[in-house]
């Protein structure tokens, strides 16, 4: 009996390698086919430039060698196979390990910075179930997050990707998604966890950032972490002579300050009586984007218009909020190229939250619903130039210019004009490092009715190591 398992596993194992190694040779004479007829094009050119005047060697490979030598490393890599057709090298992810690291200086307190809020639109939240809490948080030194990404083709129809940020308060799945590689008529499916793309600043993780810090509009209407949900989103790129791309996503919609389906409880601390709101139905978030790019000459534009919708449900000791948002965005994104390294740019995104609802809270021991409405608005405007391959350097000014807020009508003390500002100086050795140092002053902050600027010094430190794809435009 043991001998009839045996030649059956071995059978098994035999036929299961042979059609690994069939499929293998299948795509490697496809990438052969590829790599001869690049061969010819190349070919071509070169009789098409022998008219041409003689120009200095070059101490690059010629591309004809350089396709030659990719066919035999295909011819190595099938060789490997035949004798192993169990190795799994091919199929490893890429992956990448990005640490942050930064010195604070500050001339508030930990313990008094911890206190301080944005009236009626921004108050430190628990951050103890996240990979990584608010960067830069505390005076001294902070291991803000170290940042593992994955990525890898899962089969001629998907690409997988993922980000899992680690710091000592934990570590949490930020994203993991799948997109379609080949769809018909220019469109693309994500399915998964990821960041929406709302705005232009919402989709690119910290490390990828101008600046040491989140822009005002996008704490207080986005949050410390973004918009990053659950959820489904399809893209549509546009046959037309310029970038055209529209965008719409559907979201489970668990945003900590702008959008929250869940339920809640408050309780009058005079008697106990309770007030119960169930849970909203999900899916509670729909985004809406368009995007569009050109060029003027060494002039590149990128410009946005970015719609999200949903209900937001939030509580806090004896009061809660029931209300529906809407948020609007326009960004701008303008890089003037003056040679191969130099370059100035300009960004800008301008976010506007409309929300509307009921506001429910004990009085005396009676619970009384009023209509609330918040119309909120801010900016910010950086401008940044790259004067050396290794040197950078910008400024950035940020303002919340609207908060209007009314409860049953009467208008709430609501301050606006809070502004910041920040001007930071960079040196990148290479393109796996980077050392950044960011000051400025951030005026927005409160403690009851009284406004406590803060002023900080920032000392960033970014390393990475492994394979990571290029961050877009």
């Amino acid at each position: 009996m043991r001998k009839a398992l045996l030649l059956l596993g071995g059978i098994f194992s035999f036929t299961f390698a042979q059609e690994n190694l069939q499929d293998l040779k299948r795509q490697l004479e496809e990438q052969r086919r590829l790599i001869q007829e690049l061969e010819r094009k190349i070919q071509a050119l070169e009789k098409a430039q022998q008219a041409k005047p003689e120009e200095k060697p070059s101490e690059k490979p010629a591309p004809a060698d350089r396709s030659l030598e990719l066919r035999a490393k295909f011819d190595e890599r099938l060789k490997a196979y035949q004798v192993s057709p169990f190795r799994q090298t091919a199929f490893l992810p890429d992956i990448s390990f990005i640490l942050d690291f930064s010195a604070v200086a500050r001339n508030r307190k930990d313990e008094e910075y911890e206190k301080l809020r944005i009236p009626r639109l921004w108050h430190r939240h628990d951050h103890g179930d996240h990979g990584h809490g608010m960067l830069n948080e505390k005076r001294g030194f902070n291991l803000n997050y170290g940042e593992l990404y994955l990525y890898a083709p899962v089969d001629p129809y998907f690409d997988l990707y993922a980000t899992i940020p680690f710091s000592e308060h934990g570590a949490e799945i930020e994203e993991a998604y799948a997109v379609t590689r080949g769809l018909p008529g220019g469109f693309q499916l994500k399915v998964g966890k990821f960041r929406s793309g709302f705005g232009r600043l919402n989709a690119q993780h910290p490390h990828a950032w101008d600046f040491a810090t989140l822009p005002l509009p996008n704490l207080v209407f986005l949050g410390d972490h973004g918009l990053t949900e659950k959820g489904i989103g399809i893209t549509w790129l546009a046959p037309t002579p310029f970038y055209l791309l529209f965008g719409v996503e559907v979201l489970q919609g668990e945003n900590e300050q702008s959008f929250g389906y869940k339920g809640f409880t408050i309780t009058d601390p005079n008697t106990g009586n309770t007030f119960e709101l169930e849970d909203k139905p999900v899916p509670n978030l729909y985004v809406g984007y368009l995007r569009t790019s050109f060029d003027i000459g060494n002039l590149s534009i990128l410009t946005g218009l970015s719609y999200a919708q949903g209900k937001h449900r939030h509580s806090h000791d004896d009061h809660g909020l029931d209300a529906k948002t809407k948020l609007y965005g326009l960004d701008l994104t303008a890089r003037y190229q003056i040679d191969g390294i130099r370059y100035v740019a300009l960004q800008g995104e301008y976010i506007y939250r409309d929300q509307k609802g009921l506001e429910y809270e004990f009085d005396s021991g009676s619970l009384v619903s009023e209509n609330v409405s918040k119309k909120q608005a801010g900016f910010y405007a950086q401008l940044l130039g790259r004067f050396h391959k290794q040197w950078r350097a910008g400024v950035r000014y940020e303002l919340i210019n609207k908060n209007d807020v009314k409860v049953g009508g009467r208008s709430k003390w609501a301050p606006d004009n809070l502004p910041a500002y920040y001007a930071m100086f960079e040196y990148t050795p290479t393109e796996f490092s980077r050392i950044r140092l960011q000051v400025g002053e951030n005026r927005a902050f409160y403690e009851g009715q009284k406004r406590k600027p803060v002023k900080e010094v920032i000392l960033q430190f970014n390393f990475a190591i492994g394979a990571h794809g290029a961050h877009p435009f």
